[in-house]
């Protein structure tokens, strides 16, 4: 995917304001990935438009291709959260004023799936059903129109070799202690979503504040004092952190940092003792879809016992009844703990994307986080 830098830029800060740290984030170029038919000879594309990266779900994708379908092609479209649900929205808008898409879109996959309830609110969306559907957790589906199909803590990262073991913070309060007692070592090291840039960041934090809002405003306020980055992705705040460049994330994606600690990073992974946020990456199929039958298939594949144990064995580590990986700190089963909080995929997440409310939520976070644009790009040597 190509990206896009934004222009840097100093904003005049009040005294009582602090200064956070923006790197640029991915633009609205994308790329196209083909997966080609293993049988020669089939003519058939499935367009799947997903914000998730291309690498966690190749190995889904060319599973699925051998498993059902031996004969179709599969392009993949990759974006970030807020770009993929512009371009779903304005399809949909497109069509229900034509009565045609202005894209072939077969299947919509994201991690903002308060984005996903909302399209689905707005009549966009498909409904399926089946047997893999049916065994769908409640709290991971609604109105038969958006499934979820993994299971993502939201947790915190550090660098190993760089935070001592008696400063890993297990809790949030500890947290927001470190950077208070610490601001020599963690200042300008810290990382979390950029809420502006990212749906799943400001899903996250939305819940936070109502999870635990005297909590989440000391945070955000330690954060602002500790001038934390702010990252569109997990991969972007996992990849600093192994490289040292940062040393604590916070609400960084499970399955972007487990696979990382797998492939020999020096990460710790540890879930927030005062509660877990969880969520379920969504899947669904859009009004207008060219091929309804072959998304209900691939969306029945990610389900099913054979996507499942695919997912689980790559990019996707965690599982619904699943125990956690044992080199992670947390609970052995942490869907049957006290600190299980999911981000149930219903109506509810329609108060999420109501625009009074997002523009209050980001007002506050303003307030404490002021982001200041700077020439930083932590990636340069």
């Amino acid at each position: 995917m190509i990206v896009r830098h934004l222009k840097s830029c100093v904003v005049q800060l009040a005294a009582s304001l602090l200064a956070l740290v923006v790197v640029p984030a991915a633009g609205e170029s994308r790329e196209e990935v083909r997966f080609a038919a293993p049988t020669p000879g089939g003519n058939v594309v499935l367009a799947i438009h997903a914000a998730t990266d291309i690498d966690a779900l190749e190995p889904l994708i060319r599973d699925f291709q051998a498993a059902s379908a031996p004969d179709v092609t599969v392009t993949y479209t990759e974006y970030q959260t807020n770009d993929l649900f512009a371009v779903a929205r304005d399809d949909c808008l497109h069509r229900s004023n034509t009565g045609r898409s202005s894209a072939q879109i077969d299947v919509i996959i994201s991690s903002s799936v308060d984005q996903l309830v909302k399209l689905v609110n707005d009549g966009c969306a498909t409904p399926h059903r089946s047997r893999e559907t049916a065994a769908v957790p409640d709290w991971a589906k609604w109105r038969d129109e958006v499934f979820g199909f993994t299971f993502e803590p939201a947790l915190i990262v550090y660098n190993r070799d760089l935070v001592p073991s008696h400063q890993v913070p297990r809790t949030r309060v500890e947290l927001v202690e470190l950077l208070r007692s610490r601001p020599e070592l963690y200042a300008g090291k810290v990382v979390t979503y950029d809420v502006t840039q990212s749906g799943i960041g400001y899903l996250f934090a939305f819940y936070d504040a109502y999870s635990g809002a005297t909590t989440y405003g000391r945070l955000i306020e330690a954060l602002g004092r500790a001038r934390a980055v702010v990252r569109p992705t997990s991969a972007d705040m996992v990849a600093d952190i192994a490289g040292g460049r940062l040393l604590i994330g916070y609400n960084v994606l499970g399955s972007y940092a487990y696979r990382a600690l797998r492939d020999g990073a020096p990460i710790g992974i540890v879930v927030p003792r005062e509660y877990a946020l969880v969520l379920s990456r969504g899947v669904m199929i859009p009004v207008g879809a060219k091929q309804p039958e072959l998304a209900g298939r691939l969306l029945d594949y990610l389900l099913s016992s054979r996507g499942q144990q695919k997912a689980s064995a790559g990019a996707f580590p965690f599982g619904f009844d699943a125990p956690l990986p044992p080199d992670i700190d947390g609970p052995v089963m942490l869907a049957r703990s006290s600190l299980f909080r999911p981000i149930s995929i219903s109506v509810e997440l329609l108060a999420v994307q109501d625009r009074a409310k997002r523009e209050r939520f980001l007002t506050e976070w303003g307030r404490s986080l002021a982001p200041v644009a700077s020439a930083l790009d932590l990636n340069t040597p």
